[in-house]
């Protein structure tokens, strides 16, 4: 003679009722096609589902993830990005905003013209875009070659163009540009007829690093000759392929005294002016103080 189960009785909100519901679902328990939160019930008393605190990690460890998330999504590692949100998600310690904003996120994870554009650089397909700069001046730009590329914390379309308008960097470079990509959220984008080109403008700058940076530099992904340190001073000479002058000097910027670029002689220049200027600014004359 079978035994019947003995009944309880659960006394929940119905928006309780949905969530039960829906782990019940998520988790097979089921009668027929509907979930059955007696048979999730069973499972928890069973030890087939374990319980676990949903309340104890800490605020570093959530931003961490956060962070995580955002360079993920510059990154165009969309899926990854949101297996994070929706653990986050997850959790019962996020404040109302941000999990306003989580929930905003995986609604909408990827605005149409960044997966576009992902999927145009996958196919090394050119395209053209519409883009507001800082000063709210648009532009498009026709793209021939292009990259997503994190610099300086954040994450650039750096980019090879038909148009080189308003570009102030050497000829040598004057097609590239490096467009923000938390400045072109509304941009258009349309794939066109063009050859793809294989790379991005490049010029090979010769530079010499001395004394302590000598000994600490480290190779680069674009360095294409870096020397055994030789010489007094101890001198290590390296020639790097660039595509910015821009970004070049602001790397090599707070290593002016350790550091000489050789050549070309319009990158040297530039050097040049900006130590003129500095010394201006400075009333410094002949590398003397005022006082001297």
């Amino acid at each position: 003679m079978s035994r019947k189960g003995q009944s309880i009785t659960l006394s929940v909100s119905e928006r309780d009722k949905a969530e039960l519901e829906a782990l019940a679902l998520e988790y097979g328990m089921t009668w027929g096609e509907r979930p059955n939160i007696s048979k999730l019930v069973e499972a928890i008393a069973r030890h087939k589902l374990l319980i676990t605190a949903n309340n104890d990690w800490s605020p570093e460890r959530i931003k961490a993830l956060d962070t995580a998330r955002l360079a993920l999504m510059d990154a165009g590692k969309m899926e990854e990005a949101v297996a994070i949100a929706q653990l986050l998600c997850d959790r019962s310690e996020l404040t109302i905003p941000f999990r306003t904003e989580i929930e905003r996120f995986l609604n909408n994870p990827q605005p149409a013209w960044r997966q576009k554009i992902d999927n145009l650089i996958h196919r090394q397909q050119p395209f053209q875009l519409s883009y507001r700069d800082a000063a709210e001046r648009q532009w498009t730009y026709t793209i021939l070659h292009a990259r997503i590329m994190p610099i300086e914390k954040r994450e650039y379309l750096v980019c090879r163009c038909q148009e080189s308008e308003g570009n102030r960097d050497v000829e040598e470079l004057r097609h590239n540009w490096s467009l923000r990509l938390d400045r072109i959220q509304d941009a258009a984008v349309i794939s066109i007829d063009k050859v793809w080109m294989s790379d991005l403008e490049r010029l090979a700058v010769e530079f010499q690093v001395y004394q302590g940076l000598a000994f600490s530099y480290q190779r680069k992904l674009d360095d294409t000759f870096v020397s055994e340190i030789e010489g007094k001073p101890r001198t290590r000479k390296v020639v790097r392929n660039i595509f910015s002058s821009f970004w070049f000097l602001r790397e090599i910027a707070p290593y002016y005294e350790d550091c000489q670029v050789i050549s070309p002689d319009s990158i040297r220049q530039r050097i040049q002016q900006k130590l003129l200027l500095a010394c201006q600014n400075y009333d410094l004359e002949n590398g003397k103080t005022p006082n001297n």
